[in-house]
C-alpha cells in the first residue's frame, strides 16, 4: 500500500483543529474536576479518568521534548517546509491502530509509561492542559520545516524513527483514545459535563 500523501497546510490544519478542540475540553472538562471525580475507577482493573490523563502527561513528557529539540535542529540548517506531508508505511500502522477505540481494543501500556498511582492530585489536568499547549506550539513550529524529514525514535522501540509528521498524528490521535476513554469513565461514574450539566 503506498505512503498517503497529503497538502502540508491541511495536514497542519486539521491537526491545530483537533488540538484546539482537546485544549477546549482540558479546559473546561478536566481541569474544573475534583480530586475525587479525578481518581474515581470504574473497576480496580480499570484507570480512572485521572489515570488516563496522567499516561498522557508520561508519554507527552518523552515526546514533547524530543520534538521540541529536533525541530530546533532543523530550523537551524534552514529546512523549509516541503508542499506534501507523506505517511510511513510503520508510522501509518501505528496511528492506526490508535484510531481504535478502547473500547473495542485494550493495550497494555509499558510499565515506565503507565500511570504510577491511584490517588492523582487534581494537578494531573493543569499538566495536561500545557502539555495540549505545548503540542499546538510544537505544531505550529513543524509548519515552518519539512516535518517529512524530521525523524523521531519511538517510545517503546528507540531505535524505530518516526517522520515528525506522523508522530505528530499519533500523538493527535492517542490523546483523542484516551480523552474518549477518561470521558467513558467519568459518565460511568455519573460525572456530568459541562454542556449536560447547564
Amino acid at each position: 500500500m503506498p505512503a498517503a500523501v497529503r497538502a502540508t497546510s491541511d495536514f497542519f490544519d486539521q491537526l491545530t483543529n483537533d488540538l484546539l478542540v482537546l485544549r477546549v475540553m482540558a479546559q473546561q472538562r478536566f481541569r474544573p474536576l475534583s480530586a475525587e471525580e479525578l481518581n474515581r475507577r470504574p473497576s480496580p482493573s480499570r484507570w480512572s479518568a485521572g489515570q488516563c490523563l496522567e499516561h498522557l502527561n508520561i508519554v507527552g513528557g518523552y515526546y514533547l521534548p524530543s520534538i521540541a529539540a529536533r525541530i530546533a535542529k532543523a530550523q537551524a540548517r534552514g529546512s523549509k517546509p516541503a508542499p506534501f506531508v507523506k505517511q510511513g508505511y510503520i508510522g501509518r500502522r501505528f496511528i492506526e491502530a490508535m484510531r481504535t477505540p478502547a473500547s473495542v481494543k485494550t493495550y497494555t501500556s509499558p510499565q515506565r509509561y503507565a500511570p504510577t498511582g491511584t490517588r492523582l492530585p487534581r494537578t494531573v489536568a493543569e499538566v495536561f492542559s500545557r502539555q495540549i499547549d505545548e503540542l499546538l506550539r510544537l505544531t505550529l513550529l513543524a509548519r515552518q520545516v519539512n516535518a517529512n524529514a524530521v525523524r523521531i525514535p519511538n517510545a517503546i522501540f528507540p531505535l524505530l524513527l518516526f517522520r515528525l509528521t506522523d508522530q505528530l498524528e499519533f500523538m493527535v490521535v492517542h490523546i483523542q483514545r484516551h480523552v474518549a476513554q477518561a470521558e467513558a469513565v467519568l459518565a460511568g461514574n455519573g460525572v456530568a459535563s459541562n454542556a449536560k450539566a447547564a
